[in-house]
């Protein structure tokens, strides 16, 4: 069931963990605020966001490698961390929005906007894309 994603067998671990910690900390039910997901093994703000927003339907922007670096690469914000592009996007992004971000960035930073030498040719906002941090491109 886990096996395509990346680092599987961690993830399997923590998952066992979390089914322990759920059953004995919160009768069996998936915490519904940030501070207790977080206390959750392995369970980070990305993971915690994503939560509570496809299972709780609270607006939460998710915010992973792709969405950090698309966003640093716009020049929508200039931060360092995940945590500080959550922070920046949740004071520049419509709320209304914070919930499809992650899911529209990260198909689009795995597909077109990679890490290392994006296809910029084959991207729609290559006219004004300012390419920030880009060295080499496609």
């Amino acid at each position: 069931l886990i096996y395509p994603v990346g680092f599987y067998r961690t993830k399997a671990k923590r998952l066992k963990e979390i089914a322990r910690v759920l059953l004995e900390n919160h009768n069996g039910r998936v915490p519904e605020d940030m501070d207790s997901l977080l206390k959750l093994p392995g369970v980070g703000r990305k993971t915690a966001n994503i939560v509570l927003s496809l299972g709780y339907g609270r607006d939460a922007i998710a915010v992973d490698g792709h969405v950090h670096r698309i966003t640093n690469r716009w020049a929508l914000v200039r931060t360092k961390t995940p945590e500080q592009t959550e922070v920046a996007l949740k004071s520049i992004i419509p709320r209304k929005y914070w919930k499809r971000l992650n899911s529209l960035l990260v198909g689009f930073g795995q597909g077109i906007c990679k890490p290392l030498s994006p296809l910029c040719s084959k991207c729609n906002l290559e006219g004004i894309c300012p390419k920030t941090g880009v060295t080499r491109h496609r």
